[in-house]
């Protein structure tokens, strides 16, 4: 993965550089698909006090300029990764939340073309494959069977 100048990025979006701004990105970059939560407690971490409200704050605003990329898998919390605008899905394990990058099977963007559109203009489709990661199916083996 290649390290972003996350000073440039900010710029180029027409945000300001800020410290919890570079602290966040560097929280998401370093721990992606991290929920709000625990990317709070990084750049607590790194700052020192920052309030949560002011690190969702950023994140929404990082969100909202495409810097990042929300995450939505079915659990209450969201979750954040770098918006690196490639076409790639996800791989949830229903059993321990375990998230991972997938690429699209195809590599072009299928997914915006639905077979109907109800005169929306696509922009943008999430795929979400899920089951059991290899941890967790191999736990569900070595468990014994209830009585």
């Amino acid at each position: 993965m290649t390290t972003i100048d996350h000073t440039s990025a900010l710029r180029e979006v027409g945000l300001r550089v800020t410290a919890p701004r570079l602290a966040t990105l560097a929280a998401v970059e370093a721990h992606p698909h991290s929920d709000a939560e625990t990317i709070a407690r990084a750049v607590r971490e790194h700052l020192g006090t920052v309030s949560r409200q002011a690190v969702y704050d950023v994140l929404n605003a990082l969100s909202d300029a495409d810097l990042l990329r929300r995450v939505s898998v079915g659990s209450r919390s969201m979750r954040y990764e770098m918006h690196r605008h490639d076409n790639h899905h996800h791989l949830v394990c229903r059993s321990c939340g375990r998230l991972e990058d997938v690429p699209c099977a195809v590599g072009a963007a299928p997914c915006l073309i639905p077979h109907e559109d109800h005169g929306f203009s696509i922009e943008m489709a999430d795929v979400v494959y899920r089951g059991l990661c290899t941890d967790c199916r191999e736990r569900e083996a070595a468990a014994p069977e209830a009585p």
